[in-house]
């Protein structure tokens, strides 16, 4: 059905007419009652929406649900000769309010599209009567209060995107056993650890960057590895070694972990990463050598390692340009290389045995003797990192339509 939703725009082949389906909806068709309570509830919504400046909700009059803006009818699953609100987008409209219970009432929805406007509050309890929802995004609005986890209740959900909100808090173990193919919780409030239970991942993208995780990346990270291709933990407060499960990835096109506390060496098992377009290390305490393995590998075009304090490139990673990549190794411990750290900021920083190195906490320990979901060992010294700069691929952009 949500295939549908967007051909079915303003489709309304209800027969009856708005006279007698707004007074008689008690003794109407199935159709009329399910676009009657879409009414009910979209004049609830109007009614807690307190600023529309681009007037974008000034045609939700009367109960012809399938001709107001932004609401997409589609024929109903169960039988194609019903009509039913199967998806809302109001994005970019620059709306403010918050989203009443009534909104409960929209059973059939199947896309939800809210990004870029001024919605607060909390996700109403109400959603989890939504058992038809595919695609969530809330992104780039107001919401506060912890994880919404009436989204966990929605048993057909395989997009979420609640970006660029104050939602805070931990995240529940719970939204990683969820069948989900794109999870974007990035630039919120969330706290806590990154947690370690990842059965029954399914994601192909995910984005915890620009929160306050801290604690090591789990190892049971590889649980993704039939489906991830993208994993972005810019700037969450991550220390520790990266764990080698992360080269178990073999899907993986992106992988950005710049901005954080890491440190210990480049595990050598990235180097299996065949897919890998975009690698990015920036802005840690990484120590050690730069590896051939993953200077060649075939569809790298985009290496950054900068900020660090690597102190040796192997063989073509001294001269990247050659193979066309593009990299950033500044502020390293690079002999012979331009714009490198000082000699005494150098000397400062020692190499970090990942086999030693406990994460302490509540994680649990692992078979490499990492405590994963954890706080790691303050290493003795913490250079000055810049502040974080967002990536295109996590900045709040449209939803799926």
């Amino acid at each position: 059905m949500a295939g549908e939703v967007v051909a079915a725009k303003h489709s309304n082949s209800d027969s009856v007419s708005h006279h007698h389906y707004h007074h008689h909806h008690n003794h109407s068709s199935s159709s009329n009652q399910k676009l009657h309570q879409a009414y009910l509830a979209l004049q609830a919504w109007k009614r807690v929406i307190y600023s529309d400046p681009n007037n974008f909700t000034s045609d939700w009059v009367g109960p012809s649900v399938c001709k107001y803006n932004g609401v997409y009818c589609a024929p109903s699953p169960y039988d194609p000769n019903i009509h039913v609100v199967a998806g809302i987008d109001l994005n970019h409209a620059d709306i403010a309010g918050f989203l009443p219970d009534e909104l409960g009432l929209l059973c059939d929805l199947a896309l939800f599209h809210i990004n870029s406007n001024r919605f607060c509050g909390i996700l109403p309890q109400s959603w989890a009567n939504l058992t038809l929802l595919y695609e969530l995004d809330l992104s780039n609005n107001r919401f506060v209060g912890p994880f919404p986890s009436v989204v966990l209740s929605l048993p057909t959900l395989k997009y979420l995107d609640i970006r660029y909100n104050e939602f805070e808090g931990p995240l529940p173990s719970e939204l990683f056993s969820k069948d989900l193919d794109a999870i974007f919780v990035n630039n919120n409030r969330f706290t806590s650890v990154i947690p370690s239970n990842f059965n029954g991942s399914s994601a192909s993208v995910v984005v915890f960057a620009n929160n306050k995780f801290g604690g090591c990346l789990p190892p049971t990270i590889a649980k993704f590895a039939n489906t991830l291709e993208e994993l972005l933990l810019t700037n969450t407060s991550l220390s520790g070694c990266l764990p080698p499960e992360v080269g178990f990835l073999y899907k993986l096109k992106v992988l950005d972990v710049s901005f954080n506390k890491l440190v210990g060496p480049i595990p050598y098992s990235i180097t299996g990463l065949t897919w890998l377009e975009q690698l990015n290390l920036a802005h840690n305490m990484m120590t050690g050598v730069v590896p051939i393995g993953v200077c060649v590998l075939p569809n790298l075009a985009n290496f950054t390692f900068s900020y660090n304090f690597f102190c040796e490139e192997e063989g073509i990673c001294q001269n990247l340009t050659s193979k066309g990549i593009a990299f950033d190794d500044r502020r390293n411990c690079l002999p012979d290389k331009p714009l490198q750290r000082s000699k005494k900021e150098c000397e400062a920083v020692h190499p970090v045995d990942c086999f030693e190195y406990h994460c302490m906490g509540g994680g649990g320990s692992n078979s490499n003797g990492s405590f994963g979901g954890a706080t790691a060992l303050a290493p003795a010294m913490v250079p000055a990192l810049a502040p974080p700069m967002v990536a295109p691929s996590i900045a709040p952009g449209p939803g799926l339509t």
